[in-house]
């Protein structure tokens, strides 16, 4: 196939969602649809982003395909909403992203020389000020985070842009202290039987963990979802052992559940 058949595909395969978009907006179109608006329909974008990143995680590359489908619509939906109300339009949105890809690659699009993936990440944060303005404040650094980003994910996101103002600990043993000096205070006020400052000592534990993973080049939200896929695979192979052993959860006392979880450990090599 060659290179100008596969982009006449791609030009009709985009022009047919767009349009798409359009007729299920139009009056011979889709009720449900028409009565949509750009409030009602953002956390559908959240939603089949998250299903997008599960089929990622699971590496399932048929559902992965399916999943990107139904994301790349809803953003083709938002640029119709927002086309109506002439706002923008889905060329706009396109137009956007490539002016500044190519304004944030100056070492592939201009003469701009780079060795080393760190120098493109420090020119790209360089450029995105000078797009932005040289008069943001350290606040409005923070605040160009999304508050609607999971937390955890927000607090690694807000203590790394911290950093590159160079607000941040200077060694992994610093933040490590910095750890055992939180879990203190939380063993403090559990020990004082305060639920406000074991609310608040929780939290700040979290914010230094998120922290400590930062420092050795990890992401704390992509942590948490391992650690949740690790206690479901543990959960469902406790179940069958349980079954196996002709119990049911609801038969099963702690004892029997604990016993059969310490024997998945011994079988997975889980801690």
């Amino acid at each position: 196939m060659t290179n100008q058949i596969k982009n006449n595909r791609l030009t009709d395969s985009f022009l047919e969602l767009v349009e798409l978009a359009a007729k299920l907006r139009s009056p011979e179109g889709c009720p449900w649809d028409r009565k949509q608006t750009v409030e009602t329909v953002k956390m559908y974008l959240l939603e089949e982003c998250y299903e997008a990143m599960d089929a990622i995680e699971k590496e399932d590359y048929p559902e992965m395909c399916l999943e990107l489908g139904d994301l790349l619509f809803m953003i083709v939906f938002l640029a119709q909403l927002s086309s109506e109300r002439s706002l923008f339009s889905m060329v706009d949105v396109i137009d956007s992203i490539v002016k500044k890809m190519k304004n944030r690659h100056p070492h592939v699009f201009g003469d701009t020389v780079v060795n080393s993936a760190e120098e493109v990440s420090e020119n790209w944060q360089k450029i995105k000020m000078q797009e932005k303005g040289n008069n943001k404040s350290t606040s409005s650094i923070l605040e160009e985070v999304p508050s609607c980003l999971p937390a955890l994910l927000r607090a690694h996101r807000l203590s790394k842009k911290a950093s590159k103002t160079g607000f941040d600990w200077k060694t992994r043993q610093d933040i490590w202290d910095k750890v055992g000096e939180e879990f203190e205070e939380l063993s403090d006020a559990v020990s004082e039987g305060n639920r406000d400052d074991v609310k608040e000592e929780i939290g700040d534990l979290f914010f230094s963990l998120v922290n400590l993973a930062r420092h050795w080049d990890l992401n704390s939200e992509e942590l948490l979802m391992d650690a949740n896929r690790k206690f479901i695979d543990r959960f469902k192979r406790m179940e069958n052992e349980i079954t196996k052993s002709g119990l049911t959860l609801d038969d099963a006392t702690y004892e029997d559940m604990n016993s059969a979880w310490d024997n998945i450990k011994k079988k997975t090599g889980y801690d």
